[in-house]
């Protein structure tokens, strides 16, 4: 018999063991077991065959319907063809010089048939495919009873030399030497969610007998992977509150009064809530630990800037990290405008209380970064705003007590942590997004931060209107977006232009969209598709044809900060009427008066980013207007994409349609932390699950924070740790 623990070799031999480890790096019976089937092919429910497409590995259920032995005129030899069906489709299988093949695959026949789906003369068909027939149990040449004995078929993710069956197969031998495992579930929450045990749960998911014995496995399996997850995050947020921090009450009299009393505007009732929220938590001797998220445009800077000014009031600074050089700037700019003669200490016409915002970045002159560094140190800038250049050696702070993260998904965790790293005790924190995340993403990702959403824009913000726009059906349609952006400029106002790509052979950098795969990327058997457009081809090409007499300007993130900035401020004063840019306009950049903006490519964009470069129009008192322009067909995810973009405003909503298109291990960073952790638990449709998971796991780790009581929960819950799966959140 064997534990979760045993060498896989131990138990199938070292041929199929050192096999499965260089497919799936599956190297004990616990990798083994937690490689769970992707799907179940169902006794009388044969494969649907008109789902396969060109280039996919593919295990199916069909029927035998004919086969026919030939010699070839080309070459010497014979081809057997064998044609399968579902009953409404049929998929060819060829052998060549194979005629023993005849024996097995005969009319009526019942099998598995795993290969590369490749197309000839317009059929799509499996060269030379594996196979597994069902037969009887004293049939040699069908599965024996064990393998196929349920009337759910598991089938695997398998490879060209590691088909389905030879992985179920290791399972069943994996399965009948197993001893009943340590349960990492407590008994007690177990029956409270009627689960059950981890070993009844594993041959559930393997060898269902039907459908409510998979459903109860999957189910269990899920709790393990929701739990152990939550259970980090609460022992981090333990920690976090067990952890002294200097308190940052307010001030009477003090930098926020000053700052609210001079506001051009009203206050929304949310940005209120969230000021009131962050006041009482930066007065907390305990680090704060926030995520702020809310709409494009809905006022987050100015609650972070409440929230800045107040440390500042109590006698420390505060840190904003921002992703690019025209971000930082931005954020300066806008920072000094909202504070006025309040960021002018030591200035002429500086008001009292007053202080300085000081603005640190790579490509900043030698004096200029020495100044910056001089008002840090010396605690002369209560406000500190900077790129990664934050993070270098040599900048220090008199007394860090807030960071604040912009677009926190932008920075790795070493680059965060850092940051923090430079306080002399623990700074509260303040993570802010402009990219709305689902709830469930909130709980896991950013569980050990508490969540507050603004959802409410300022008053007076006016609408936003999106348009999808088929440049390949119809063109005209593409003319008259550019007679559209003229007519905005006529009436003063202007307008972006955003490309995937920069051009002229540059590589992508931190602005540049994530494409939808390869720039040539073929989908199965259709064409290749083009590569994206880039800046500085469309730049000439409408400065001399749609724009020709507008006064255009080019950004990108390869041109010298210096431009960059140059090149916004022009915009911003309105000397500019088009800007024709990558997503360096993303987030942060704010120009009232631009009213139109234009997405080339818009497909190659993901929901997201779409939703946060709409954002940058609308922004003063005039209507905005969105042109999102494709080449895709119609019929097609990504017009689907666009469609959904185009029909709602709500942040929020468009933020579960794109987790429902992406891998969620990449939302759960798994560039940062490795393999995903989940397999079976979705972040979408499993919402109610994770919530309760979170409250199970904070009820456990308050009553026994180091889990002495629970030794095989604690055990699970240190190899995620130890994986790496859960490192990342650490640090968020």
């Amino acid at each position: 018999m064997s534990s979760l623990d045993a060498p896989l070799a131990d138990i199938i031999g070292g041929k199929a063991a050192t096999a499965l480890d260089k497919a799936y790096e599956l190297r004990t019976v616990g990798d083994l077991l937690r490689h769970y089937p992707r799907r179940y092919a169902e006794r009388g429910e044969l494969t649907d065959l008109a789902d396969l497409r060109v280039g996919d590995q593919v295990t199916v259920l069909a029927e035998v319907q004919r086969a026919h032995r030939r010699q070839m005129r080309s070459r010497r030899g014979s081809l057997f063809e064998v044609t399968v069906g579902d009953g409404r489709r049929t998929l060819t299988l060829t052998f060549f010089n194979q005629p023993w093949r005849e024996r097995d695959l005969t009319v009526g026949r019942l099998g598995l048939f795993a290969g590369k789906v490749t197309a000839f003369k317009g059929a799509r068909q499996l060269n030379s495919p594996d196979y597994q027939l069902l037969g009887e149990a004293d049939d040699e040449s069908g599965g024996s009873a064990e393998d196929f004995a349920g009337a759910l078929i598991p089938v695997y993710r398998a490879t060209a030399g590691l088909p389905s069956w030879t992985i179920a197969r290791c399972v069943r031998l994996a399965l009948d030497a197993l001893d009943p495992p340590p349960d990492p579930l407590p008994a007690p929450l177990r029956a409270r969610h009627k689960l059950l045990d981890l070993g009844t749960a594993l041959r559930a998911i393997h060898q269902p007998a039907d459908h409510a014995e998979k459903e109860a496995g999957r189910k269990r399996l899920k709790w393990d992977e929701a739990l152990t997850l939550q259970v980090v995050l609460a022992q981090r947020r333990l920690a976090a509150a067990a952890r002294p921090a200097v308190p940052r009450p307010p001030r009477p009299a003090g930098l926020v009064e000053a700052f609210e009393a001079r506001l051009p505007f009203e206050l929304t009732d949310g940005q209120r809530s969230i000021g009131d929220l962050l006041t009482a938590e930066l007065a907390q001797p305990h680090p704060m630990h926030r995520l702020l998220q809310g709409e494009v445009g809905s006022g987050k800077t100015v609650c972070a800037l409440a929230g800045m000014l107040q440390v500042v009031d109590a006698g420390g600074q505060a840190a904003l990290l921002a992703p690019t050089e025209v971000l930082a700037a931005q954020h300066a700019r806008s920072l000094r405008s909202l504070l006025g003669p309040l960021a002018l200490a030591g200035e002429l016409g500086a008001e009292d209380p007053a202080t300085r915002v000081a603005l640190l970045t790579g490509s900043l002159s030698a004096p200029a970064r020495r100044a910056a560094l001089a008002e840090a140190v010396s605690g002369e800038a209560g406000i500190v705003v900077g790129t990664h250049a934050l993070l270098s050696e040599g900048v220090e702070f008199a007394d860090l007590g807030l960071v604040v993260i912009d677009e926190q998904h932008r920075f790795g965790v070493e680059q965060r942590d850092k940051l923090r790293a430079k306080a002399g005790s623990p700074p509260h924190v303040l993570v802010m997004t402009a990219t709305p995340i689902p709830r469930t993403v909130a709980m896991t990702v950013y569980g050990d931060l508490e969540t507050v959403a603004l959802r409410e824009l300022p008053r007076g913000r006016a609408p936003i209107a999106s348009t999808v726009v088929p440049a390949a059906e119809k063109p005209g349609w593409l003319d008259r977006a550019w007679v559209r952006l003229r007519e905005e400029v006529a009436a003063g106002h202007q307008a972006y232009v955003v490309c995937p790509r920069i051009g002229e052979g540059a590589d992508p950098d931190e602005d540049v969209s994530d494409l939808d795969g390869p720039d040539e990327a073929s989908d199965g058997d259709g064409p290749a598709r083009r590569p994206p457009v880039a800046v500085l081809d469309v730049a000439p090409m409408l400065a001399d044809g749609p724009l020709a007499g507008l006064r255009l300007g080019v950004l990108h993130g390869r041109l010298p900060t210096d431009t960059k900035d140059a090149v916004m401020r022009a915009f911003a004063a309105g000397e500019l009427d088009v800007l024709v840019a990558t997503t360096v306009v993303e987030v942060g950049v704010d120009v009232p008066n631009a009213t139109v903006m234009v997405v080339l490519d818009a497909d190659r964009f993901g929901v997201s980013q779409l939703h946060q470069l709409r954002g940058r129009v609308g922004r003063g008192s005039a209507p905005g207007l969105c042109l999102l322009v494709t080449d895709a067909p119609p019929d097609t995810d990504a017009r689907d994409r666009l469609a959904a973009v185009a029909s709602t405003l709500d942040g929020f909503e468009l933020a579960r349609i794109d987790l429902e298109q992406r891998r969620e291990g990449d939302i759960l960073g798994s560039g940062q932390s490795g393999k995903s952790s989940l397999k079976l638990l979705s972040l979408l449709r499993d919402e109610d699950l994770i919530g309760t998971a979170r409250d199970e796991a904070t009820e456990l780790v308050t009553a026994d924070p180091e889990l002495a009581r629970h030794p095989e929960l604690a055990a699970a819950v240190a190899e995620l740790v130890a994986a790496g799966k859960a490192e990342y959140l650490e640090k968020t």
